[in-house]
């Protein structure tokens, strides 16, 4: 579940709430009462770590190693679902 930052416009009051993505916004404030309980917009708070990320990956690779692995995709038989040029070949 994401952490969302909400902020109340009425008391000035700021909360991080971890909230389901398909829950609705919350609207009262839980210190005033007040419907001015609004989220707002910030950055996400998380690192992508582990085998194929940019990161871990591919960051610093020449191209020549970047290359390798499409290469070997390229001679791989398309199986008789796809065609030519689809995003799995």
């Amino acid at each position: 579940m994401p952490i969302y930052d909400y902020q109340c416009s009425s008391c000035g009051h700021k909360a991080e709430v971890m909230r389901k993505v398909s829950a609705a916004s919350l609207e009262a404030c839980p210190v005033c009462g007040q419907d001015t309980f609004a989220k707002q917009v910030s950055a996400p708070s998380f690192q992508l770590t582990g085998s194929g990320w940019y990161a871990t990956d591919f960051k610093g690779a020449s191209k020549a190693s970047a290359t390798k692995p499409e290469a070997a995709a390229e001679s791989t038989p398309a199986p008789a679902s796809c065609g030519t040029g689809c995003a799995c070949h």
